[in-house]
């Protein structure tokens, strides 16, 4: 009977999500029709502000359809009070899993500026993901290994390019730029792999986040978003059956360093190294906070 019950409770939630993201992202691919038209800077600033609201509405339908589905206190936000939507924001996480970007989504809706959110290139043919981009500005990214660079170090300046480049509408309104820092979702083989000094977290890395920063000189400050599951599951059936519905996301926000701004990542190592050693220094923060709030 439970068996029937959690997997009834899957396709009901599943089915409310995708008819929420079918009617948001359909309001937003019609009212952005007019932007190949009409080419007024103000009226691309009015339409990026208006389709930011809807965005939101989207997530505050999603965050009703998770709590009729899965309980109202599921997701336990644990938050600096002090957040503002009137902010730019540079924002990271930890990453597990396929559900923590509506957890994260849900856990910061009308806290910060929507998340723009850092989506790989290999993703665009999947309908939601392609009109995010196109409607919400989310930028593609292309993730090259190290071997990749090393083979084609112009790799790295084209990467360099395209961040700066999506980054540059960021500049009309508030925005919270969002990107896991691991890069991948944490498995225990990978952590192993790595070798990671922390024991909850992959290494983070920090290549896309600081020339996030370089684009946009409106950030000062930094949250991250601590994501802790009480399950051990970590598929998207497990989350839409409710099975990972007990969650905390514990959000602190950071004032980033002055020497930190501005600067240019692509071409500046003693930036880069400076860079990499504070988010470090959040990371082992960060561990010690995962450690005091798991269930």
């Amino acid at each position: 009977m439970n068996y029937l019950k959690s997997n009834l409770i899957g396709v009901i939630t599943l089915t409310l999500i995708l008819l929420e993201l079918i009617i948001g992202f359909g309001t937003l691919a019609l009212i952005n029709i007019p932007r190949s038209i009409i080419r007024s800077q103000r009226f691309k600033v009015f339409l990026y502000r208006k389709s930011n609201q809807i965005g939101e509405y989207t997530v505050l339908g999603l965050k009703y359809i998770l709590q009729l589905m899965h309980g109202k206190h599921s997701i336990q936000i644990i938050s600096d009070k002090n957040l503002s939507v009137d902010n730019w924001y540079l924002a990271i996480s930890n990453h597990s899993s396929w559900a923590d970007i509506f957890v994260i989504l849900v856990a910061t809706n009308y806290r910060v500026p929507l998340l723009k959110i850092f989506m790989k290139k290999e993703l665009w043919w999947i309908p939601f993901v392609f009109l995010a981009n196109k409607a919400l500005n989310m930028p593609f990214v292309h993730r090259h290994s190290r071997l990749e660079i090393e083979k084609n170090p112009s790799l790295r300046l084209k990467d360099y390019e395209n961040t700066i480049q999506s980054c540059k509408r960021f500049h009309r309104s508030p925005t919270t730029v969002f990107s896991y820092a691991e890069g991948t979702r944490h498995t225990n083989k990978k952590h192993i792999e790595q070798a990671s000094p922390y024991k909850n977290f992959l290494k983070p890395k920090v290549g896309g986040i600081a020339t996030a920063l370089s684009a946009i000189p409106q950030i000062d400050k930094l949250i991250d978003c601590t994501i802790i599951y009480k399950s051990s599951e970590r598929s998207s059936w497990a989350f839409l059956k409710g099975e990972m519905r007990d969650v905390k996301v514990h959000i602190k926000e950071y004032e980033i360093p002055e020497e930190l701004k501005n600067k240019d990542y692509l071409n500046d190592n003693t930036y880069r190294n400076n860079f990499k050693n504070w988010i470090d220094e959040l990371w082992l923060e960060k561990d010690k906070k995962f450690e005091e709030l798991k269930f």
